[in-house]
């Protein structure tokens, strides 16, 4: 299943200003798309790599997004630990124009506008309570009319008076408007995403997409905010760290099983992303979850997983 294709997506808000969404995994809903409007975006279930503009990271049941406009997003739940998922997300998307207008009528609003701007790399809030946002997404989707509205603007202010930000994507990349080279790099990511332990170049993956070496270069570091080597090893990076985590195989087995030709590659790649040696990532990881699990059982993000 392709997670890429449509890559964007348009919002029709004729009839209401304020668009609430739920779906499970997997959905032709899931791909590596963009649109002009912000998505406030709630993980209920499952947990998986993010993309986010030129951010790739993991995510896990709970975590709340908000992305900007025109900033391609998705969430790949890794499918071997949930094949399949009734209800994974709920979100809901709002458009810039009414923003500013509501902030310009009501300045009392002003206070959103910095989370609003942030929101153009990707935001991740990583502090707000998963019972809260569940209740005021509940409360929006059993809304209409002006009551969604209210619904909706409640929940945006308890956020910017108590969550705390992360920003995700470092670049100005990522914040395209569509068209044919979007939709080409789109299938990019998705290839690479489905087949990151095969041995994959710059030639090959032109060739699938239709482009030419150079042009493909040019527009995927646009695109992506990576050059395509680079994008290449965070994901098997990422997906190695996950191994860490979850198995007990060995590094080198891990090197191998998620596209590294060599060792000495996979480690000096390992080292650069993560700042530890494989062996050090798993050793803090599981003591840090160790510790989560015994103050808490509320699921905890592992920040030092997040590229």
């Amino acid at each position: 299943m392709s997670i890429i294709s449509p890559e964007i997506e348009y919002v029709d808000r004729s009839e209401e200003s304020i668009r609430y969404l739920e779906h499970g995994w997997p959905t032709d809903l899931c791909r590596w798309h963009a649109h002009a409007e912000y998505e406030l975006h709630l993980i209920l279930e499952t947990k998986g790599r993010a993309f986010v503009g030129d951010y790739i990271g993991d995510f896990q049941a709970g975590d709340l997004f908000l992305t900007g406009p025109h900033l391609p997003h998705n969430w790949v739940t890794d499918s071997y630990n949930h094949p399949i998922v009734e209800t994974r997300d709920m979100l809901v998307q709002f458009s810039d124009e009414n923003m500013q207008g509501l902030i310009r009528a009501f300045p009392e609003f002003r206070g959103l506008t910095g989370m609003l701007e942030l929101s153009r790399a990707g935001l991740k809030f990583n502090n707000f309570p998963t019972s809260r946002a569940v209740q005021h997404f509940k409360n929006i989707r059993a809304s209409s009319q002006i009551r969604r509205v209210l619904a909706f603007l409640e929940f945006m202010e308890e956020i910017e008076a108590s969550a705390r930000l992360e920003v995700l994507s470092v670049g100005k990349a990522g914040t395209v408007s569509g068209g044919k080279r979007q939709s080409q790099i789109g299938e990019a990511v998705d290839f690479i995403v489905a087949h990151f332990e095969d041995e994959l170049s710059v030639s090959r993956v032109a060739d699938i997409v239709g482009l030419s070496e150079t042009s493909f270069t040019r527009h995927f570091k646009n695109i992506t905010g990576h050059r395509f080597t680079e994008f290449v090893n965070r994901v098997r990076v990422g997906e190695a760290c996950r191994m860490l985590v979850e198995t007990e195989d060995q590094v080198s087995n891990i090197c191998f099983n998620v596209g590294f030709q060599n060792l000495a590659n996979f480690n000096r790649q390992f080292m650069k992303l993560k700042g530890l040696t494989p062996t050090q990532f798993r050793e803090q990881t599981r003591s840090g979850l160790s510790a989560n699990r015994a103050v808490s059982l509320e699921p905890k993000s592992i920040e030092s997983l997040n590229f």
